[in-house]
């Protein structure tokens, strides 16, 4: 099991400024690096409250200072995005890295990118499926042949640079719906599963239909790969990591929730979603390495799991959770395997 990082490189609160939480960032992601994690992703968020706006250049800048760790995305927003600048970013960070990069493509949870765009959120569904499919064919193809409602038709067109790798690693970051697992499913794509709520076995059936979808599409158990994204901080205690997680995860979701019409976090429900079977993962090493070995069982396996911490705003609390993760969590997984 793969063990990594996500982030949205979260804006600072008027506490330090941009360039230094870029910086930082970087510096976490060489950690994870040094400490032997496996992955690295930067998300994709067109507001205030985060710096990630660009992911492919933060990754560039990542690749220069890492040797190991594969670098990608958390998601890609493909459906606001051109596929072909999105190939040609990440084709370009495979050069740059030395053969490390990854997409996650996805639709993402937020619409900032529609309007900024000018892309109609009606054709929120249309838009992902044609250039997903955009993506692929030029990921198979250097001169391309493609035509769409939504961009302009490519006429045996070279697209440049080729990556490093021979095949660019492009996983689908799924929510909760049915048809986005079977879409996942029939193209033969890994899956990245975004569990930020409820309780992670219940995702177990529409895995069942990513699944199934990947067989009836002639693809083998290997080929269809699943990984999980949940929101997570790791202390050396339990109470450490919950006292200096939770003020700052209930002011982020307090926030979000207040945009959506969801009622305020309280104590409760959070340690509720911290429990045994809940999708957060904030606690000590040991407790958290036996969860994630829980989910992937009650999940059928899982490829690859990604802690997303942005709710510390902290740089050294960060650093402190990716030393334990790398030091402490992947040995303790790897020695399960």
């Amino acid at each position: 099991m793969e063990i990594g990082i996500d982030s949205f490189a979260a804006s600072p609160n008027n506490k330090m400024g941009e360039a230094k939480a870029i910086q930082q960032l970087l510096e976490r992601i060489e950690l994870a690096d040094q400490v032997g994690l496996n992955y690295f992703g930067i998300g994709e968020h067109h507001r205030k409250d985060f710096l990630d706006s660009a992911p492919a250049i933060i990754l560039a800048a990542a690749a220069a200072k890492t040797k190991n760790i594969r670098l990608g995305s958390a998601v890609t927003v493909l459906s606001a995005s051109d596929p072909v600048r999105v190939f040609q970013n990440y084709a370009t960070l495979d050069l740059i890295s030395g053969g490390r990069a990854e997409i996650v493509a996805g639709r993402g949870s937020f619409t900032d990118a529609f309007p900024l765009f000018g892309l109609n959120l009606q054709d929120y569904n249309e838009l992902f499926e044609e250039k997903l499919d955009l993506l692929l064919k030029i990921r198979e193809n250097e001169i391309v042949n493609w035509s769409g409602k939504f961009r302009p038709a490519l006429n045996n067109q070279a697209i440049y640079p080729r990556p490093l790798q021979k095949k660019l690693p492009i996983w689908v970051g799924v929510g909760g719906t049915p048809a986005s697992f079977a879409r996942a499913g029939k193209l033969g794509l890994p899956l990245m599963v975004a569990i930020i709520g409820g309780e992670t076995h219940r995702f177990k059936p529409l895995i069942d239909i990513y699944k199934e979808a990947g067989r009836n599409a002639g693809f083998t158990e290997s080929e269809l790969k699943v990984g999980m994204h949940s929101i997570g901080f790791i202390g050396k205690t339990k109470q450490d990591a919950i006292s200096t997680f939770y003020p700052s995860y209930k002011e982020m979701f307090d926030k979000i929730g207040k945009e959506r019409g969801f009622p305020p976090v309280s104590k409760a429900g959070f340690d509720a979603q911290n429990g045994p079977t809940g999708a957060l993962m904030v606690g000590e090493p040991n407790e958290i390495a036996e969860k994630i070995w829980r989910h992937s069982e009650s999940l059928g396996g899982l490829k690859r799991v990604t802690f997303q911490m942005d709710a510390v705003s902290e740089h050294m609390h960060l650093m402190k959770s990716i030393e334990l993760i790398g030091n402490t969590i992947a040995p303790l997984l790897k020695n399960k395997n």
